[in-house]
């Protein structure tokens, strides 16, 4: 069983699950991909419980919060069943008993995005979270602040795109200093890149994000964006089901 915060539809989580039923697909083997509607960790913490009463031979679960789906995690590997890690919580992974993690570094890869950005003579930014709470997203916009020397706030918003380019456009307008935006993830760039074309800023502020999508790569080919950091969304899915 694979349950993840994030639902198939997403951007990123839906070429996350094409690597989980791809790998189902090559091993034989049966795979229930699982996810609550919205970002909600006591519905996660359920689906996962529910997992475990079905006494799956794996499972294979992402971590936004650790101290919300810790107690869960713990009790399925005490029932026995082998847990892998993927995306979010690299850093309790192992404290949890999950015998690996898939996913990247995020505070250093936040690092790396305002290194960056500093590298490309910005000076001063503002990230894009779509998940506030959710560590991942929160340990990439850190260390994107502390390359910037703490010059970068955080635009909180959700995954609805006309939230994301109202919130953007007004911060931006609010905050004429910024000249650096970091999304991070995927499913935030649409409604950034919409906001900075509104507000008429492209030429001001440079923007990159986490994660790849077809409209992202197009942007970076049109010059409308810098960089994106590429996560391995399809390998985050595929690797734990054929390790498993």
């Amino acid at each position: 069983v694979v349950i993840t915060h994030g639902q198939a539809s997403d951007p990123f989580w839906s070429v996350v699950k094409r690597g989980v039923d791809d790998a189902g697909r090559l091993m034989g083997a049966e795979v229930q991909y699982e996810a609550p509607s919205t970002f909600d960790m006591p519905a996660m913490r359920t689906l996962i419980e529910a997992a475990i009463a079905t006494k799956p031979d794996g499972l294979v679960v992402s971590i936004p919060d650790a101290d919300a789906l810790g107690p869960a995690i713990k009790a399925a590997v005490a029932a026995g069943i082998p847990v892998i890690s993927m995306d979010s919580s690299l850093d309790v992974s192992h404290e949890l008993g999950a015998i690996l993690h898939m996913g990247i570094d995020e505070y250093p890869s936040g690092v790396a995005a305002g290194e960056r950005m500093k590298a490309a003579g910005r000076t001063t930014g503002a990230c894009i979270n779509m998940e506030v709470g959710n560590v991942a997203l929160d340990q990439r916009c850190q260390g994107f602040a502390d390359a910037l020397g703490g010059k970068s706030q955080v635009i909180a918003t959700s995954m609805d795109p006309t939230e994301i380019k109202a919130g953007v456009f007004a911060y931006l307008k609010q905050h004429p200093e910024v000249d650096a935006v970091l999304v991070s993830g995927v499913s935030g760039f649409d409604g950034t890149l919409e906001a900075l074309r509104e507000a008429q800023l492209l030429d001001k502020v440079a923007i990159g994000s986490f994660d790849l999508g077809p409209s992202l790569l197009e942007a970076i080919d049109r010059g409308e964006a810098l960089f994106a950091i590429d996560a391995q969304q399809y390998l985050t899915g595929y690797y734990p089901v054929v390790f498993l």
